[in-house]
């Protein structure tokens, strides 16, 4: 047999089987969810219960943001101008950069450059963020993951998300220097910005060690189902070639509802 011309260690398929990072995938099948197979592709391992629980609710916390998001309004555009669902799902992920969604490696490198800078230190955060914010000032850069047009002082999101954090048991250190990062810029600029879902994203993703050049895919997989749902609603709702304000809408689906018990599930 001949050499082979190119290797890969994601996955192989074969006439009885697909492997998975060296996991059949049947034994997947069932039995791991969605958010676990998805770390074990990215990062080469399964998580533990309690970073599968934390993965998850960062894929839930980033699925959708509304019909005035610029992904959002992109593929409802293309839908809307005939596009089908596939090619409307392209346009919008096409608009996710980095001032839309794309922004937590950008994210995750300013505060992993924070803990570098104060050498792991809690005491030395502060110091260390605001050479960061002048780093980023003088290459004209700015710092992602922090302020939000809509949610100005505190983004729904985050409370939870942060006692996950807490409840998964990792260091904080990194959601200390994001913290430290605040500082820092309101001390800089005179204005709140306080972390975003990207910056919390990025914050909770250094503390487990999560492929930086992997950490934008994660928010990319979770918001295409968002825009896919939106884009299909364009397609079998609304009129073709309308003129769609991403500001003057409202929601009509179904009011407010508390979960059941039954549709509360327990840590992956």
């Amino acid at each position: 047999m001949n050499d082979p011309q190119w290797t890969t260690k994601l996955s192989y398929t074969s006439e009885n089987g697909i492997i998975i990072r060296g996991y059949d995938l049947n034994q997947l099948i069932g039995t791991v969810p969605f958010p676990s197979v998805l770390y074990l592709l990215f990062t080469g391992e399964l998580p533990s219960s309690k970073i599968a629980k934390l993965i998850d609710a960062l894929m839930v916390a980033s699925i959708d943001h509304g019909p005035g998001a610029p992904s959002v309004l992109a593929a409802r555009t293309a839908a809307s101008g005939g596009a089908p669902l596939g090619a409307a799902a392209a346009a919008g992920l096409l608009a996710l950069n980095k001032f839309h969604g794309a922004a937590v490696q950008d994210s995750m490198e300013a505060i992993q450059r924070v803990f570098d800078l104060s050498e792991g230190q809690k005491d030395g955060l502060d110091h260390a963020a605001d050479k960061v914010v002048e780093e980023w000032r003088q290459a004209g850069l700015r710092i992602a993951g922090f302020g939000h047009r809509q949610h100005k002082k505190l983004d729904p999101r985050l409370e939870q998300l942060f006692s996950l954090a807490s409840e998964a048991e990792v260091d904080g250190i990194y959601l200390e220097a994001a913290h430290a990062l605040v500082r820092a810029l309101k001390r800089s600029s005179g204005k709140d910005l306080p972390i975003n879902i990207d910056g919390a994203t990025a914050a909770i993703l250094c503390e487990i060690g999560f492929p930086p050049s992997l950490s934008n895919a994660l928010f990319m997989v979770a918001r295409i189902t968002g825009i896919l749902a939106h884009a299909n609603e364009e397609i079998t709702r609304m009129t073709p070639m309308r003129r769609i304000d991403p500001v003057d809408h409202a929601y009509d689906g179904p009011p407010m509802r508390n979960l059941s018990s039954d549709q509360q599930t327990k840590a992956p």
